[in-house]
């Protein structure tokens, strides 16, 4: 059963629903396993963008049936909306192509309330959340005082419990955060929303994953935002409220590890960064400006500008090690076009001492001094390249030099918004298993 999972292996917003989008061409489920609507792919299919937050990638490929695992945290309105925009655009989305697991945690309005709440009070020491109450929702979960999908078949019991818990959360709000208290009705109300529109798609999807892969399905396991931002081993407090490493694949899905069977992990050819949290390889100001108006680095959900930093070698062997990756997708490696030097980190150094991985302190995290090496630019298009060996000379040394670096082969390239401006190398034969057309 090929089974892969696409996490991203920076600080986020590295493509990875592109390539979802183009590896689930010939799979037959891709699973959402972790994250809200915290986090936007963005699709360009025959000049048409799609934005997603929700809805895993591979809704394009009306073959393909799309999962969205216990891992997963739901805005009911969100989703609504989202769902609405899809059909609007000709692409259907029903109940036999799209399964939510009964286990997954919904965001109601006291999360979303308490969420922005919290930033405003924090003031300068703000983490730059989204505000959209994903941290609130899982904190919930964790206390077990959440509400799941599942609760949503039991209105009476779940009315009873929710009157108490706006209560108290209107208490936080009020007394703690200086916050206005919000209505138990709007609560109720968009939870009376979520078992009109959700309960249809209501699934033990578990159960629906192994008997796929005990039939031998091609399943894709998509993660949102990146390895650097997990809620454990990211660069704390500036993190998600979720496990981004492809580990969670298992937990927010409800499957055995020994299910996956090979680990992909995005990375842009540079890195950006969206939000607050320690960014050691910054650019300077000109060249920033110039790689983010080429790439387009603003957030999809939120529009905020990305800052954009040379490719950091030392925060991807991080990766490397968190996720077992097997292979690493490059992508956006057509904005560096025209740069005449290409910088990349290769090293930390901390109070002169060099470091051999991330400092746990966002402090020290901070102060790091990165170490770069340089390499020549390229100034050749890369539009309409089809074969790897037809890439630029200097292009190829920057990418083979990477993989050298970090310890892992580039397997794939991404090199613009439209699915086919995508390549595989001679060592990304698994990836391929996914394409109908398979070829290089």
């Amino acid at each position: 059963m090929p089974s892969l999972v696409v996490i991203g292996a920076q600080w986020g917003d590295e493509g990875k629903g592109k390539l979802v989008d183009y590896l689930t061409a010939g799979a037959d489920w891709v699973a959402r396993f972790q994250g809200g609507n915290n986090a936007g792919h963005t699709l360009v299919v025959n000049g048409v963008k799609t934005k997603l937050r929700l809805i895993p990638s591979g809704i394009l490929h009306p073959h393909t049936r799309c999962a969205m695992g216990a891992g997963v945290v739901i805005d009911p309105q969100v989703l609504r909306d989202e769902m609405a925009a899809l059909g609007k655009s000709g692409v259907t989305v029903s109940p036999t192509r799209l399964f939510i697991d009964r286990d997954a945690h919904l965001i109601l309005g006291y999360h979303v309330a308490i969420d922005r709440a919290r930033e405003q009070r924090a003031g300068k020491a703000k983490i730059g959340t989204t505000g959209l109450g994903i941290g609130p929702a899982y904190e919930d979960r964790a206390a077990r005082c959440g509400v799941r999908l599942a609760d949503l078949t039991a209105p009476t019991e779940l009315r009873e419990r929710l009157q108490a818990l706006v209560e108290e959360k209107n208490k936080y709000l009020t007394l703690v955060l200086n916050s206005e208290p919000i209505s138990f009705d709007s609560v109720w109300a968009s939870v009376e929303l979520a078992r009109a529109e959700l309960l249809p798609f209501m699934a033990n999807v578990s159960n629906l994953l192994e008997e796929a892969s005990v039939h031998q399905q091609k399943i894709v396991f998509e993660g949102a935002q990146g390895t650097l931002l997990d809620q454990a081993h990211g660069t704390v407090p500036f993190v998600t409220s979720s496990n981004t490493i492809a580990g969670a694949a298992a937990t927010g899905c409800g499957l055995g590890p020994k299910r996956i069977q090979y680990v992909l992990g995005v990375a842009k050819a540079y890195v950006t960064r969206v939000g607050s949290g320690p960014f050691p390889t910054e650019m300077e100001q000109a060249t920033a400006h110039e790689v983010r108006e080429r790439g387009a680095e603003y957030g999809t959900v939120t529009g905020r500008p990305r800052s954009c930093g040379w490719f950091d070698a030392v925060a991807l062997k991080r990766a490397v090690r968190l996720n077992g990756l097997d292979g690493i997708a490059l992508t956006k490696l057509d904005v560096l076009r025209g740069l005449p030097k290409i910088k990349v980190c290769v090293k930390y150094l901390l109070d002169g001492k060099e470091l051999n991985d991330a400092p746990a302190l966002a402090s020290e995290y901070a102060r790091v001094v990165p170490q770069y090496v340089e390499f020549d630019g390229f100034d050749e298009d890369l539009a309409g390249v089809t074969k790897w060996h037809h890439l630029p000379r200097n292009a190829r040394f920057y990418i083979s030099t990477l993989a050298e670096i970090v310890g892992c082969p580039v397997t794939m390239l991404s090199f613009g918004a439209e699915r086919d401006s995508t390549l595989f190398s001679s060592q990304g034969a698994f990836e391929q298993n996914f394409m109908p057309q398979q070829g290089v």
